[in-house]
């Protein structure tokens, strides 16, 4: 469905960006693909990686989300926009509170407005499951920024544009993930672990992206995907990544939770259960219609008691598969990073 499409990824030189574009340029033929970010370096960066000479599809776009009349200009012409950019730090969040307002609330309140005015097919928004029952400022900002995502459909006319949300949970090896943090601290002997007992959601940066293109094709407007994905305990992957190391119980941080949900209680009773996700349907959807189009489409309704919670979770990764997953990532890292040198930058 990418062929011959114009395409805009914002956030696009972050660790989904950088991957989403590794696997359309793979896999199809877009007529544009825009990589919208406000950092000039890390477009630099990527630019030796994905060239626009090799990939004459490729455009680098500055600017920030925050800048709504920004994005109504770059907007125009799309057909398609893939919206991941976002401030993510939990502990950050708590300090700074109306930074990550202005950049995960107001800036996806311009997305979708630049999205309307410019006619846009299909916009599919990034979430994370700590936007399920939120208890820090990120989940908090985040499960506004669906809720604006579900409710923009309001706005559109019936071919008009069509917003939808993939919420998933931790992404392995991506910017701001532990595994960096914990090889780095295995030179000293000694893991930091917030809490013996937390477990987390894992997704891997390419089940990531084929999920956010597989939802962006079903979407009909208004629903939040979430893939059926494993869990892990924290404890295991410090055995994965340094099992010669002692581990240090530090506490849970500000912000933090035990266990992370992906789907609450009270969202149930909007869910559809597929082989391969869940889809929330918007709170407009009456629950017989819902029942009516879960046996259509081969799903079958949720319970409304059930939750998809880390620690409640059927599917766990063994400590011998994360360390099999965490050596593949560093492998991908080494060879990403010995693509470009700076003899390779030109003077």
């Amino acid at each position: 469905m990418l062929n011959g499409k114009n395409i805009l990824i914002t956030g696009g030189t972050g660790s989904f960006g950088k991957k989403m574009v590794q696997i359309v340029l793979s896999h199809y033929k877009p007529k544009s693909l825009v990589i919208f970010s406000r950092d000039e370096l890390k477009q630099f960066e990527m630019a030796q990686i994905f060239s626009p000479l090799k990939y004459p599809c490729l455009k680098y776009v500055l600017g920030d989300v925050r800048d709504r009349e920004r994005l109504t200009r770059i907007f125009n012409g799309l057909d398609y926009v893939i919206h991941s950019a976002a401030l993510k730090q939990v502990p950050a969040a708590e300090l700074n509170p109306e930074e990550y307002i202005k950049t995960n609330v107001l800036g996806a309140m311009n997305v979708i407005d630049a999205a309307l005015d410019n006619g846009v097919k299909k916009v599919i928004a990034l979430s994370t499951d700590k936007a399920a029952n939120p208890i820090n400022l990120y989940g908090a900002t985040k499960l506004c920024s669906d809720k604006l995502f579900v409710a923009a459909n309001v706005h559109s006319a019936i071919e008009g544009t069509k917003f939808a949300v993939v919420r998933y949970g931790n992404v392995l090896g991506s910017r701001g993930s532990v595994i960096p943090f914990f090889k780095e601290r295995a030179a000293t002997g000694v893991l930091p672990i917030t809490d013996e007992r937390m477990t987390r959601f894992w997704i891997t940066l390419d089940q990531a992206v084929h999920f956010v293109i597989n939802s962006l094709e079903t979407s009909k407007g208004g629903e939040i995907f979430v893939p059926r994905i494993p869990s892990m305990r924290i404890t295991d992957l410090a055995k994965a990544i340094a099992p010669q190391c002692k581990l240090e119980f530090v506490g849970i941080r500000a912000g933090e939770k035990l266990h992370e949900t992906l789907i609450s209680e009270d969202e149930a009773r909007n869910s559809v259960e597929f082989k391969q996700c869940y889809i929330i349907q918007p709170d407009s959807v009456r629950r017989e219609k819902l029942l009516g189009n879960s046996k259509k489409g081969g799903g079958t309704i949720c319970e409304e008691s059930f939750r998809y919670t880390s620690d409640g979770n059927q599917d766990w990764l063994t400590v011998k598969q994360l360390r099999a997953l965490t050596e593949k990532i560093h492998k991908d890292y080494e060879i990403e990073d010995s693509r470009w040198s700076m003899n390779d930058i030109p003077r």
